[in-house]
């Protein structure tokens, strides 16, 4: 089942029928060691790491993906001012924190 999700604060032609709070998604990812290695090159070379740019990604969904299921624990049916934030974890570290979040909300067809 598909859940509708918003950066905005409404959704068209939905009305917001209950606040459930803020549902979250969080991951910690470090790259593989064959992801630091491409990535240590070209970044002696420069150029775009597309390595990390896939681990990113990677974290990114699984971020989105909690932050879907924790709604859906909470009881919501739809999400609205979804955002991402990130952050380096550890000293020292290549290790990335990506949170998601967002209201959950259960929201139902406006009438006609």
């Amino acid at each position: 089942m598909s859940m509708p999700v918003t950066t905005t604060f409404t959704i068209e032609g939905y009305r917001i029928k209950e606040y459930k709070g803020v549902a979250r998604g969080i991951i910690v990812r470090s790259p593989t060691i064959a992801q630091g290695i491409m990535g240590g090159l070209k970044n002696i070379i420069g150029g775009n790491i597309g390595s990390y740019t896939e681990m990113c990604e990677q974290a990114r969904q699984q971020a989105y993906d909690l932050l879907l299921q924790h709604a859906r624990e909470m009881g919501a049916n739809a999400i609205v001012g979804m955002r991402y934030d990130a952050s380096e974890v550890g000293v020292q570290s290549s290790s990335t924190e990506v949170l998601c979040y967002g209201t959950a909300v259960v929201i139902e067809p406006e009438k006609q």
